[in-house]
């Protein structure tokens, strides 16, 4: 398969699966003009490109509602070119970029500037996340109302809480004539104080200093008390701790307005893994330990967690290869992710249809966003995945421009073979585009 950048696309002999739709089956799909023509038992004539799906399954493209592409600023780190790919790899089709560029996207020229370099690249479909207060500086909240306008879907100081209970609940007031959602980092920074990875008996004895679970829970609680009172629309990013899904789900009980994300590593990984993978697998909110990674799959089980997102944050090498406590917070996640997923699934915790619900239909649906839908007419927005086969992570490499992760060298299960956005296809394992 080549890149495609117009005309007609023919996927034949595929299994396709749509859960939203109800749709399950098995033949071809015919695509024109960026959406579903037909399918089924169809067939295609004149100037079509081809591909055999055999032994594949085609379903939604995948929705991230949690990412950092770095650019502006970053740009040693990763870009909009390369953070596209990256997704494209993955099975994304959409991803929602973080405001925690250089400069900030705090502006309505940042927001456009990162709009229209994605069209320019035109792999995935990127749409910024707006800051909540200028600069990430927690005392002056941005204009929501223009950066709206711009194309900002939601707004985050990620990497950082919203500064104060005050300033949440003024963000939370506003958004809501925008109806747009306000995503939080839960973390009490006085908890966390300086620590680098899961307070806990790994850290005690590594020698090195804890973040303990109530650094999360203290926010996440402080952040549900606001919404109580001022309404809107929170969306609580990368829960990590018991206490806070359990939080979250006694909120949604009392039909607070609040959803939740969760990551791969959080329901894949333990504290351990910081004993073989060192700075590879320091993140914020750090990897916790097993009770916290048991109740992070219950959560998804049961709903409370309503999305799988990556958290993708790129660093370069010489950044991560450092002592643990100097390095930075983070790891690449768009191109294992659904790989990490699909054990969930293999594991009988979710099934297929749970699976592609989290990390498509319900991203989309949250935020308002394009996905793939088999249906006549439909966006053609999908992604055609191996189930039958593994693959070795970041082998022969990752398309992100860095290799900061934990899962390089893992076996996994299941493998994005090729990724098809607005019905042109924008990946395809054989590596045309990675090079």
């Amino acid at each position: 398969m080549k890149k495609q950048r117009e005309g007609t696309l023919f996927v034949k002999n595929v299994q396709f699966f749509d859960p939203a739709e109800g749709i399950s089956g098995f033949g071809n799909v015919l695509i024109k003009d960026g959406r579903v023509a037909s399918m089924g038992e169809v067939t295609a004539s004149g100037a079509v490109q081809e591909v055999n799906g055999e032994g594949l399954l085609l379903c939604p493209g995948f929705v991230d509602l949690h990412a950092h592409f770095r650019e502006p600023g970053f740009e040693y780190k990763e870009t909009i070119a390369t953070g596209s790919l990256a997704a494209a790899a993955g099975g994304f089709t959409t991803v929602c970029v973080m405001a925690n560029t250089d400069p900030v996207n705090d502006s309505a020229d940042v927001t456009r500037a990162i709009l229209e370099r994605a069209q320019d690249v035109s792999l995935a479909r990127v749409y910024p996340i707006g800051a909540v207060t200028r600069g990430l500086l927690g005392e002056q909240m941005t204009e929501m109302g223009r950066l709206s306008d711009a194309g900002c879907i939601a707004f985050s100081d990620d990497g950082k809480p919203v500064s104060t209970s005050r300033m949440l609940r003024r963000a939370l007031e506003y958004s809501r004539l925008f109806n747009r959602p306000i995503i939080d980092h839960c973390e009490d920074l006085n908890l966390s104080d300086k620590g680098v990875m899961n307070e806990g008996s790994v850290s005690a004895e590594l020698g090195l200093a804890g973040i303990p679970n109530a650094s999360e829970e203290v926010c996440v609680a402080r952040d549900l008390s606001v919404l109580e009172v001022a309404g809107g629309r929170l969306h609580v990013a990368h829960l990590s701790t018991a206490g806070a899904v359990r939080m979250i789900r006694e909120a949604k009980k009392r039909h607070l307005p609040v959803t939740a994300e969760t990551c791969p590593h959080y329901f894949a990984l333990t504290d351990e893994a910081v004993r073989c993978h060192g700075t590879h697998a320091k993140m914020n909110p750090p990897l916790r330990n097993e009770e916290d990674r048991l109740a992070i799959i219950e959560g998804l089980k049961d709903g409370t967690i309503d999305v799988i997102a990556t958290d993708h944050a790129p660093h370069a090498s010489h950044e991560k290869e450092q002592e643990f406590d100097r390095a930075p917070f983070g790891i690449i996640g768009l191109e294992t992710a659904f790989s990490l997923s699909f054990d969930l699934v293999r594991e009988g915790h979710l099934t297929l249809s749970e699976l592609i619900y989290r990390l498509s239909t319900r991203p989309a649906t949250l935020f308002g966003l394009p996905r793939g839908r088999l249906i006549p007419g439909g966006e053609a927005d999908f992604v055609l995945l191996d189930l039958s086969h593994g693959w070795e992570a970041g082998t022969p490499g990752y398309c992100s421009k860095s290799r900061n992760s934990p899962f390089t060298g893992r076996r996994m299960w299941g493998r994005v073979m090729a990724t098809i956005v607005g019905g042109r296809i924008v990946y395809d394992k054989e590596g045309v585009l990675c090079g």
